[in-house]
């Protein structure tokens, strides 16, 4: 498992190319092939831009992509069915799982959320962060979302 997150993260950093396996052939998205969307308000807090997205071809599950938080900005509270990792690639940041102090997380770590377990995620108050963000669908869906974080939960 190691081995495999340390390689799809050579693969996925920004400024390398992200590769998605299909059932016929190898297929590469060069960077910068994709647009950049901006988190949607009602799961994000602050600014957030999504950048080299990725989805398996069945029966793969997996997808993911690449998230950029400006200082103070946010994931809302959410699940995910089968978990998910992040790769931090810069900067440095928080998640917090539902009830439990705010962990910080800063370049190279390696975070695993399991499933079903409410939480948020997101940069510190004073440094952006970017990370890689990857999950697996069930019955077509890889996320839950809920209630925005309160400023009076997310720490300063």
């Amino acid at each position: 498992m190691k081995i495999f997150l340390i390689t799809l993260a050579a693969l996925l950093l920004p400024g390398t190319q992200s590769i998605a396996a299909t059932q016929e052939a190898v297929t590469v998205s060069p960077a910068g092939s994709q647009p950049t969307t901006l988190g949607a308000p009602e799961y994000f807090t602050g600014t957030a831009k999504v950048d080299s997205r990725f989805k398996g071809s069945p029966p793969a599950r997996i997808s993911g992509g690449t998230v950029s938080f400006e200082a103070g900005a946010r994931t809302a509270w959410h699940t995910h069915p089968l978990g998910q990792t992040l790769i931090v690639s810069s900067g440095t940041g928080w998640v917090q799982e539902w009830e439990k102090s705010a962990q910080p997380i800063k370049t190279g770590d390696v975070v695993w959320i399991p499933p079903g377990v409410k939480h948020w995620h997101g940069a510190s108050a004073t440094e952006p962060m970017v990370h890689i963000a990857v999950s697996e669908s069930q019955d077509g869906k890889t996320v839950t979302w809920m209630e925005k974080v309160t400023d009076e939960q997310y720490p300063h």
